[in-house]
C-alpha cells in the first residue's frame, strides 16, 4: 500500500502537550466495528465497564531512559558546534547508535564530550568517539566508559526524550520525569514511552481488578521507530528498528489459561500487541519470549494473539496508525479520528486513548 494512504488532517490544536490530571481523567474512544453507533464516548477511569470478567489486560513494563544527551564536538580547536544525540539502540557495554542534531557536523573519528568541564567534576562528563555514520542518519558512538558507570553517567547527564511534536513546543520539566513514565515501569531501556499505559492509575487499577479483569506485565524496549516518519512512498518499502522483547513464562501462562476460559486478550499498547503477535503461534498459543522483533504490522495482517486493543491516537503516516487500521479497518479508523477531532479528542503520547474491537472481516 502507499503510505499517503494512512495520511489525514490533524489540527495543530488538538495535540496535548501535558497529560491529563489525574491520568485516568482522559477520554476514551470506544471502536466496535459491530455496533452501532460504532463509535462511542467514554472515559479511562471507566474502562472495566467496557471489558468483562475473565479478560486479561497486557502492560508493557519497560522504563523510560534520560537517552536526550546535549554536549559538544571537542580537540578541533576554536568554537566547537553545540549537538544533542538521542541514544536509541545499545549495541554493547560501551557503544550506542543515536539520532544526533546537526549529524552533518560530524564525522568518523570525531571526539563529543556531554555534559561538564571535567575539571569541576569527573562524573559530570561523558566522553564518546564517533565509531560510523549510517545512510539513515544514525550514529555510532562509543563511549570512553562502559556500563554500570555509562549507564549511571547517562542517567546523571541526560533529559527525557520527549517525542518531536512534544519538544518542539515546550522543553522538558520536571514534572515529565513523572509524566512520562507509567505508574508500572520497571525495566530500564526504552527511548520512548508505551503512551497507552500513561492512563491508568492505583484506583483504575483496583477497579479493574475488582470486576474480575486480571494485568499480565511483558517487556519491550521501545525505539524510535514509534516517533521516527516512515519515508518510503509504500509500506512495503519500510523497515522497523528492532527492539528488544521478553515474554515470561508465567505471562504466557496466564494469557493462554484465560484463553482457554473465554476470556480476551487486551493489549494495552502497539507495543504490547507487536511482542504478543511476535511470540505468538498461528492459532494464538503464545510462547515464552525473548529476543527482538521488528514486526511490522499494515492492512492484510492476520492477528492471532490479540482480541482488543487500547491505545492512544497516532501520527498521520505513522507506523502506528498503520497497525490500528489493520485491527479495525482504515476507512474505520479515519472515520473514527474525524469523529475524535470534531468531539475535542487530544492526540498523540499525552493526549487521550481509544478501545478497538477488531474488524475480523479485513483478516485475510
Amino acid at each position: 500500500m502507499r503510505v499517503d494512504a494512512f495520511n489525514f488532517d490533524l489540527p495543530e490544536a488538538s495535540i496535548a502537550l501535558r497529560p491529563a490530571v489525574p491520568r485516568d481523567a482522559s477520554r476514551l474512544l470506544v471502536i466496535e466495528p459491530e455496533a452501532e453507533p460504532e463509535f462511542s464516548d467514554a472515559c479511562a477511569k471507566d474502562l472495566a465497564h467496557h471489558l468483562r470478567a475473565g479478560d486479561v489486560l497486557v502492560f508493557n513494563d519497560t522504563k523510560v531512559i534520560p537517552s536526550r544527551l546535549s554536549g559538544r564536538r571537542i580537540g578541533r580547536g576554536g568554537y566547537e558546534p553545540a549537538i544533542e544525540a538521542t541514544l536509541i539502540e545499545r549495541l554493547d557495554e560501551a557503544t550506542w547508535v543515536g539520532l544526533v542534531r546537526p549529524g552533518r557536523k560530524l564525522a568518523p573519528g570525531d571526539r563529543v564530550r556531554f555534559g561538564a568541564d571535567p575539571e569541576v567534576c569527573e562524573a559530570e562528563v561523558l566522553d564518546a568517539t564517533v565509531l560510523s555514520k549510517s545512510e539513515e542518519g544514525t550514529i555510532k558512538l562509543a563511549f570512553d566508559v562502559a556500563s554500570p558507570i555509562l549507564d549511571e553517567r547517562i542517567k546523571l547527564l541526560g533529559s527525557l526524550p520527549l517525542p518531536p511534536y512534544i519538544a518542539s513546543k515546550r522543553s522538558v520539566d520536571v514534572r515529565d520525569a513523572d509524566d512520562y513514565q507509567t505508574m508500572y515501569a520497571r525495566h530500564e531501556g526504552a527511548v520512548a514511552a508505551p503512551t497507552a499505559g500513561l492512563h491508568f492509575t492505583p484506583s483504575l487499577m483496583s477497579s479493574l481488578s475488582e470486576a474480575g479483569i486480571a494485568s499480565v506485565f511483558v517487556t519491550l524496549e521501545v525505539g524510535p521507530g514509534t516517533f521516527l516518519p516512515v519515508k518510503a512512498v509504500e509500506t512495503k518499502a519500510h523497515r522497523m528498528h528492532f527492539e528488544r522483547g521478553v515474554i515470561t513464562a508465567q505471562a504466557a501462562q496466564v494469557l493462554n489459561a484465560a484463553r482457554a476460559t473465554g476470556g480476551r486478550i487486551v493489549a494495552v499498547g502497539t507495543t504490547s500487541l507487536r511482542l504478543l503477535e511476535t511470540s505468538s503461534t498461528k492459532d494464538g498459543l503464545i510462547r515464552p519470549w525473548s529476543g527482538t522483533t521488528n514486526l511490522f504490522i499494515t492492512p492484510g495482517y492476520q492477528f492471532s494473539a490479540v482480541d482488543l486493543l487500547m491505545t492512544n491516537f497516532h501520527l498521520p503516516q505513522s507506523t502506528l496508525f498503520m497497525l490500528v487500521s489493520a485491527f479495525a479497518g482504515l476507512d474505520r479508523m479515519k472515520r473514527a479520528y474525524v469523529h475524535a477531532i470534531d468531539a475535542g479528542y487530544r492526540f498523540y503520547s499525552y493526549g487521550d486513548a481509544c478501545l478497538l474491537h477488531p474488524d475480523r472481516s479485513r483478516w485475510r
